[in-house]
């Protein structure tokens, strides 16, 4: 069955995607990325969040793996200073981001698929993930 745009009716919405990630979990819509986080996700000083994927200036990412907790990070021009520097404080103040989802070992699976899509969110909004 063909939409019909003509009757001023406004165009079907996409169904949201939740992904699970270690203590927050982010519902990604077309246009935006809501991210909500557990008690313990809030201890760090990150704080639940929505970012307009249009404001993405970068999603920058890293793989988790058996030692290491990975992250999908969506950073926006709040975020330019650290995207300069590459120490261990920037690592730190990456996990602690409000607009960064951490993810263990066992959720490399959703990892991956919210990177994929989140990464082709931003390039829809007319965004550059990749900064």
């Amino acid at each position: 069955m063909a939409y019909d745009l003509s009757k001023g009716a406004p165009a079907p919405q996409s169904e949201a995607q939740v992904f699970k990630g270690y203590v927050a979990t982010v519902t990604l819509h077309a246009d935006r990325a809501e991210i909500k986080r557990k008690l313990m996700g809030k201890v760090t000083g990150a704080r639940d969040a929505v970012i307009p994927l249009a404001d993405v200036i970068k999603v920058q990412s890293k793989e988790p793996t058996r030692l290491v907790n990975g992250y999908v990070q969506l950073a926006t021009e709040e975020d330019r200073g650290q995207l300069r520097i590459a120490t261990a404080e920037a690592q730190k103040a990456i996990a602690n981001n409000s607009r960064t989802v951490l993810f263990t070992w066992n959720q490399r699976e959703t990892y991956a698929a919210y990177l994929a899509d989140v990464t082709a969110g931003v390039h829809t909004q007319g965004g550059n993930p990749f900064g």
